[in-house]
Formats: structure tokens, sequence, C-alpha cells
């Protein structure tokens, strides 16, 4: 075990934040708010811990997939308990529990909320709130690869440890590169949005704050009414920006090199707007009848489909009031997700589409037995090793889910909240229904409680392997004695 490079790994996590609070000090200095001086003290905590943690820089810079599943797993962890220190600070949230919570919520792209009264908070802490779903979206470390020289030839062990999805390729040779286009990318999709926002009449901060939220599928939302207060072009705008971000970033490095024909072709892509268009469908012809319009239902469900598959979490309407029909179709599009090597959360339409060709294959088989039949995904065959990885994941994912599901029954609260509750979490939704609903939040669950929510956060960000591989007692030998 490489100790030394995780070391060195978190420092440059620690560093990468204290600059990044930068930005709340300074909107606590235009809008002259104390509370800033909470961000100050931080950032020079972190930046304190982070030199002294890479000032020896490490012998060795190559590590392998173990490696990087720690560093990344400790890296979000220690990212998330001192990125939740200004809200104790300031006491704007007190407890140390639902400070932790709110901040992890945050980085892991989440969206659910202990707080009742978010315009409560100071400015400054508004745009860290939001701001953590940005850093969070792309990744943590896919951020420190693109602007961080690493030297070694092993960084895409990082990449696979933290990127959402099944499987995790460099779009061009080096991975510095790829970390960079990626982050041109995303960072250029948030700047046109934040400029079509500001079209529509939508204050400088409450574009940047919302943009921050749609790029990273987060939701975290600055009003209490989430985006229902503002104008319906508005809430269109961030429709189409949901879903957008909700695609698969090799499709737009594609368009970027004007290969149009083979963007449009990604067969998961196909199946993910096929999937927002048939649940759109069917929840406005649902709600059709009880809507001040036409329009406005369509509205309505197209923003709810969006914000749901995408893992986002925005809401414009209390959708927990609407049809088991409708509110069954959103739980269903909680677990599909959005597309890997984008910023949403959920299981990803491609382990579906694949699990789906595998249930083909097997009835087939069946029907043929001596048939010798390859899935396909793009007209390529699926390795047998992908497949594998792919049921693994599904049966880790229903264990923990479970157990979660479980664990909060003590508590005596109602199936459908806790249910929904560790769905919105693990899949890094923020909204579930009943007391957890888009007009609800979490702080009706005890501490407990909570630090299982957590967990499910993490767990789920992080496609749950490189967060289980701390609890492994291996794991913890190799970091105490040097292999």
């Amino acid at each position: 075990m490489n100790n030394s490079i995780i070391r060195y790994i978190l420092g440059q996590v620690l560093k990468m934040e204290a600059i990044l609070m930068f930005l709340p000090v300074i909107v606590a200095v235009i809008y002259r708010e104390e509370e800033g001086f909470a961000y100050l003290i931080t950032l020079l905590f972190c930046g304190a811990l982070g030199f002294a943690a890479t000032h020896k820089k490490p012998q060795n810079f190559i590590f392998y997939l173990k490696e990087g599943c720690i560093a990344t797993s400790l890296s979000w962890i220690v990212l998330s308990i001192f990125g939740s220190l200004p809200f104790i600070i300031t006491g704007e949230i007190p407890s140390v529990t639902d400070a932790l919570f709110e901040t992890i919520s945050g980085f892991t792209t989440t969206g659910a909320s202990i707080l009742s009264d978010v315009e409560s908070l100071s400015y400054c802490s508004i745009f860290w709130r939001s701001f953590t779903h940005w850093i969070g979206g792309m990744g943590v470390l896919v951020f420190l690869l693109a602007i961080i020289p690493l030297s070694g030839g092993s960084h895409i062990n990082l990449m696979r440890a933290e990127s959402p999805g099944p499987s995790v390729g460099k779009l061009v040779p080096k991975v510095r590169h790829t970390a960079r286009l990626l982050y041109l990318i995303y960072f250029g999709m948030t700047i046109l949005e934040v400029l079509l926002l500001l079209i529509g009449k939508m204050p400088v901060f409450d574009a940047l704050t919302t943009s921050f939220g749609t790029a990273g599928t987060g939701g975290f939302g600055i009003k209490n009414d989430s985006i229902a207060g503002y104008s319906s072009y508005i809430q269109w705008i961030v429709t189409v920006f949901m879903i957008l971000f909700g695609v698969n970033f090799n499709a737009y490095y594609l368009i970027l090199l004007r290969r149009f024909k083979k963007a449009f072709k990604i067969e998961e892509i196909r199946y993910y707007f096929l999937i927002i268009t048939a649940a759109v469908a069917i929840i406005f012809f649902d709600i059709c009848n009880t809507a001040a319009s036409a329009f406005t239902a369509l509205r309505d469900a197209s923003f709810q489909v969006a914000s749901i598959i995408t893992t986002t979490g925005f809401s414009t309407v209390d959708f927990n009031t609407w049809s088991q029909a409708s509110k069954t179709v959103l739980v269903l599009l909680m677990f599909i997700g959005a597309c890997a090597g984008s910023t949403g959360g959920g299981i990803k339409v491609s382990r579906f589409v694949v699990l789906f060709k595998t249930v083909i294959k097997e009835l087939n088989s069946y029907i043929h037995p001596k048939s010798i039949k390859k899935i396909k995904i793009d007209g390529k065959p699926v390795e047998h090793e992908v497949v594998r990885s792919i049921n693994v994941y599904f049966i880790t994912f229903m264990i923990i889910f479970t157990l979660s599901v479980f664990a909060l029954s003590f508590e005596g609260k109602d199936l459908v909240t806790n249910f929904t509750a560790v769905t919105a979490t693990i899949n890094n939704i923020g909204p579930g229904l009943e007391l957890v609903g888009p007009t609800q939040n979490f702080s009706i669950f005890t501490p407990f409680s909570k630090f299982i929510l957590m967990f499910d956060m993490l767990a789920g960000r992080l496609e749950l392997f490189p967060l289980l591989i701390l609890f492994h007692p291996a794991a913890w030998r190799d970091l105490v004695h040097k292999k």
C-alpha cells in the first residue's frame, strides 16, 4: 500500500478546498456579512493542514485501484468534514450531525436538506451550499487531476474510483488532458445556463447558485419553494439543462469533434431520452385534468421528470399530492437515474440496458440452448467482466438499500417515508415522498438515521465499492503496515 500518495492526495484536496472557500469569502465581502470570517478561518485551517500534508512529496507516485478507492473515499469524507465547519462556526447549523449531513448532501449532489428555512441563511452560506454541488458534480479528484501535475501512469484509477457509471475511459491519451476536457465542457455548459437565466431576468446571485445546482444535478434551492417562484421561461431553461447535464459527457466530446452521427448513435442516450419522453407523457395525461392548463401540466411534468431522472431534485410543485400512478413513475425514475459519465446519480441507464439485454439473452438460451450470442452496446460486444461487475453492483446496491430501509424502520415512521428517504439519498436525488417530500425535509430523523443516510449518499455517489473498501479489514492493515 502506497500510504504516502494517499496522504499527499488528501493534502491536495484540503488545499483545493481552501482555495475554493475564497469564493464564499468574496460573497460575504460583497454583502457585508460577518459570517465570512467563518469561511476565512476554515480556509486558513484547511490550507495549513494541506501544506503540512504535501510538504514532503511521495517517492513513488504509482498507485493501483486499491489506493485509488481508498484515496477517493477518504477525500470525500475529509472534504465534507471541513466543508461543514463554517455552518457550525457561524451557528447557522449548530448541530455537528446536521451540518455534516447538509455538507455531504451538497458534495454528493444529493440535495437532501435538514433546513426548513433556507432563506434565513447568509448569502455566503447559501452560495457555499450551492457551490458544493458544482464541486462534487464532476468529481473532486477529477478537478484535482485537471489542475495539479501528478506524475505517474496510474491516475485513471482515481477517475475509475470516482466517476459514475459501469466503466471509465480516457477521451484523450493523457488522463490529465481528459480531466481538463471534462471540466472545460462542464464549465462551458454552466456559463451558458447562467447567461440564459440572466436573459430571463433572474438575479445574478440566483442565476449562479441555480446553475451550480443544475450543473451538479444537486438541487439545493435557494428559496423555500425551490424553483416554483420563478417564471415559466426560467423553469424551462432549468428543465433543459437538467436533462443536458444527465447526458454522457462523451457525447459532448464527440460533438466538439463534429462527429455528430456517432454522438447521436450512443445507445444509452437514445434510451435515456425515450424514458424521459414516456415518463413525461404518462404524467402529463395523468395530471392534465387537475392542472391550470395543458401547458402548465406539460411544464410541471417535464420539470419533475427531468429533475428526478437526472437526480437533481429541484421542484416546482408538490408532487407528493399527485396520483399514485405519477408518484410511482417518479420513484422508478429515481432508481434508473441519468447516463453513465454524466453528473447525474442513480443506478444509470446503461446498467439497466445491459441488465435488460442479459435477461433477453437468458430467455433465448432457454429456447435455443446451443446458440452463442453476445450482448452488444453501440454495436460492440460487452465483455463478460463488465456484465459480471454490473450484476455484482446491482446485488450490492439492493443489499445496502434493504439494510438501510430496515435500519430506518426502528424510528417508527411509515414505510413510504423510509423507503423513499433511502431511495433519494442512495441515488443522490434529494426529495422523497410523504414526510421527506418536496415541501418537507430530513430534520425529522434521529442522528443515527441521519448517519445511515449520509453513508447512503456517499456510497451512491462513489458507486458503492470505493466506500465499502474502507470497511474491509485488509485495507486498514495495509494502511498501517506498508507493503
